[in-house]
């Protein structure tokens, strides 16, 4: 007997709540063990060391499938407790998974070993042991593009756009956890660097055939520009790293893209990054934040890489840095408010222009 739709979205991913589970003695422990164990121990030990310090910008890093996982509301309770002050993402993560979420859509416990086949006749997308309903996530790429229509035909950034997603919502009188809406709310700029590749671009590519010469582009430019003045204005700062890829490497960037603009920004002073890549391909995924001191980007001394899948490390991370309670004491920046306003407003002047030789 074939299966239908109904009888494989039944039972939905619900998100770990980091907040109900005090897990400082246990990370306390493994940080005086060994191998990967210690590793992530010290990086939970750098992360709060970046919350203690004052003057020191946060940017998260998301890559892969995080929020679809039951990693939602790790993120929303980073956002929502002044724990990050930027975020970089994939599309996906931002879009498909939390924004799809925050329209009242959800992500079901799937089977690797259910026919592909069968998934695709059903209308079911299959995330390694995750389903999500196609049909549902097409209603996300239409609410992208009527979004679009509501806007100023004009380029924006991909945090720009999120900021009006985040609005939509907040209009909407939306009551279910979101990132998006959380940063909204907070002003935490998000970062989606390419951003076509998820629902948004759908929703983009349909509102640009309907309105060919007038419609809302996305200008990645901007989006480097903006996410290089939250590294000029900050004195100092951190990256937390979900994964790698582009938003690893549009965050590590900022620090020559400063530099390149005649900035004497510093490299980031701390930084962590949670992957299951290897380095030895030489891919991006899985380099070495000492690889990074070589090209200018991560300092060394409070860095870690820590060889683990996210669904395992990031809640355990995470929360031993929110029940060690330096957040409490932790401002948020509103870096949304420094990027609506005009590029040279807040007074930043650059040293030297920079040169090629």
């Amino acid at each position: 007997m074939k299966p239908k739709k109904s009888d494989l979205l039944i039972e939905v991913v619900e998100h770990i709540d980091i907040k109900e589970h005090n897990v400082v003695p246990l990370v306390e422990a493994m940080s005086r063990m060994a191998f990967s164990a210690r590793d992530l121990g010290r990086a939970a030990h750098i992360y709060d060391q970046m919350l203690q310090e004052e003057n020191c910008a946060i940017i998260l890093c998301l890559a892969g499938s995080l929020i679809s996982a039951g990693l939602k509301q790790v993120v929303v309770d980073l956002v929502e407790h002044n724990m990050v002050d930027a975020i970089v993402s994939t599309g996906a993560i931002i879009v498909d998974q939390d924004f799809f979420e925050a329209l009242g859509f959800r992500h079901y416990k799937g089977d690797i070993f259910m026919s592909d086949d069968v998934l695709r006749r059903l209308a079911i997308d299959r995330i390694y042991d995750t389903y999500i309903d196609e049909d549902q996530l097409r209603v996300c790429d239409a609410t992208c593009g009527e979004i679009a229509d509501s806007l100023e035909p004009r380029p924006y950034s991909s945090r720009e756009f999120i900021r009006e997603m985040g609005r939509y919502l907040q209009k909407r009188g939306q009551t279910t956890n979101s990132v998006v809406l959380s940063a909204f709310e907070k002003g935490v700029p998000i970062f989606c660097p390419a951003f076509s590749d998820c629902s948004a671009g759908f929703g983009l590519i349909h509102h640009q055939f309907k309105n060919p010469d007038k419609h809302v582009s996305i200008d990645s430019a901007k989006d480097f520009l903006e996410l290089t003045r939250v590294k000029i204005a900050s004195k100092q700062s951190g990256l937390l790293m979900i994964g790698g890829g582009v938003p690893k490497n549009f965050a590590q960037d900022t620090v020559v893209a400063g530099d390149y603009l005649g900035f004497d920004v510093g490299m980031h002073k701390y930084a962590v990054q949670i992957t299951v890549a290897d380095d030895r391909d030489g891919a991006l995924s899985g380099s070495t934040l000492k690889e990074a001191n070589s090209w200018g980007k991560v300092d060394l001394g409070a860095e870690q890489m820590v060889y683990a899948e996210a669904t395992v490390a990031l809640p355990l991370i995470a929360g031993y840095a929110y029940h060690k309670g330096s957040w409490k004491n932790r401002a948020g920046k509103n870096y949304a408010k420094l990027l609506d306003e005009p590029a040279h407003a807040s007074g930043a002047k650059a040293q030297k222009p920079a040169t090629i030789a």
